[in-house]
């Protein structure tokens, strides 16, 4: 059983040692600015959508009330 892990661990290190290819530091910066961007893009609509219901929700309740 204690073998077995070892030579699992062994393996991962390996391969995330010589088989995996990490991203360059410019290309992290530049998918890290596209989540950022596409995140703020997200919120921005989400809040637009929120304030719109809102509004007529109450538009809705005030002709009910009528």
């Amino acid at each position: 059983m204690v073998k077995k892990i070892k030579t699992y661990l062994q393996n991962a290190y390996t391969e995330l040692v010589n088989k995996v290819s990490w991203p360059t530091w410019k290309e992290l910066q530049s998918s890290a600015l596209l989540v950022m961007l596409a995140s703020l893009i997200l919120a921005i609509v989400v809040f637009g959508m929120d304030i719109f219901l809102e509004n007529f929700m109450k538009f809705i309740y005030s002709i009910k009330n009528l």
